[in-house]
């Protein structure tokens, strides 16, 4: 079993933290819990809350010492941050745990040095703030989270929940992660590079939603598609299908087709013993060689490795 521990930062919002363990308790690889949660503080009791009631942490810091996870909560971030807390963060970070950091507790992390030399990111309305006062960090703006070796950061809110199923799905692969997303009642696991703020007008009674057409792809994965299906599928021109599907996606048709592809085709590795040829076939990526290549681009291993990984219940980093 995995052990997470939450480091709350006073004043914190209580949706980040109570989302987060929601999430985190969803993963149920083989029926069996996958996290072991703890939540602890520089000063455990009631600690401040915003946009919701106090929450009252049990633990103190040294109840993080041997977590395989530290993760930051808390707007404190921006102020003087309690030495211990940044002295879990400085020895999680040094002994091979991951760190991460959600919303302003990526300025715990900074403050604490370990996004030093690294690529991180917050809410969009402080990613400047975040540059300014911390110069050795490359502030990624706009993006829901970002995942620098085993450092993370996140927007807040929404962005939470994509972090939080990114983390899954590293552990437990694409499967637990797509199951925890439909407990949850949110999307499947989004690129970490997607925009954080997607422009999605309300449609008029003549510019309705793509989901529609969304659905339609998603049903046919094992098949080609090309921007002229989509935009035949949703009776539009290829430049209007291109403008609205980035406005409520945040990522153009063809990018939103690949990564639906990829987590096809790995759910079919970790659930399946079908040959590689088939799963790029079943997953419309066509050769097992292509396959091969936007694997090891976009996950950073071969599908071998992929599914000797998951298949051995091994931790994937």
């Amino acid at each position: 079993m995995h052990r997470v521990a939450f480091v709350v930062v006073p004043p914190v919002y209580s949706f980040d933290l109570a989302i987060a363990q929601m999430v985190l308790d969803a993963a149920r690889p083989d029926g069996r819990a996958g996290y072991e949660v703890i939540t602890c503080a520089a000063r455990p009791g009631r600690v401040e809350a915003l946009g919701g009631p106090d929450v009252v942490v049990e633990h103190d810091l040294a109840a993080a010492g041997n977590a395989d996870s530290v993760i930051v909560i808390g707007g404190g971030g921006r102020a003087d941050v309690d030495p211990g807390v940044l002295t879990v963060v400085r020895e999680a970070e040094a002994s091979g745990a991951r760190v991460a950091g959600i919303c302003t507790g990526a300025f715990v992390l900074a403050q604490a040095g370990v996004l030093d030399g690294r690529r991180a990111t917050t809410h969009w309305g402080l990613t400047d703030e975040l540059a300014r006062r911390h110069p050795a960090v490359t502030v990624v703006p706009d993006v829901l989270y970002v995942a620098d070796g085993p450092v993370l950061t996140c927007a807040g809110a929404g962005a939470c929940v994509e972090l939080c199923l990114h983390l899954v799905r590293a552990d437990y692969g694409a499967a637990v992660a797509g199951a925890c997303a439909r407990l949850a009642v949110a999307a499947p696991p989004r690129p970490g590079g997607q925009a954080q703020v997607v422009q999605t007008p309300l449609p008029s009674a003549t510019d309705t939603s793509l989901a529609v057409t969304r659905e339609w792809a998603l049903r046919r994965l094992d098949r080609p598609i090309s921007l002229n299906d989509l935009a035949a599928h949703a009776g539009v021109s290829v430049r209007t299908l291109t403008r609205r599907f980035h406005a409520e996606t945040g990522l153009s048709p063809l990018q939103w087709l690949l990564h639906r592809r990829l987590d096809r085709a790995r759910q079919l590795l970790e659930t399946t013993t079908l040959p590689m040829d088939k799963v790029a076939w079943h997953s419309g990526m066509g050769t097992a060689d292509s396959l091969r290549q936007h694997m090891v681009r976009r996950v950073g291993v071969t599908p071998t490795a992929y599914r000797t990984s998951f298949s051995r219940g091994q931790i994937a980093r």
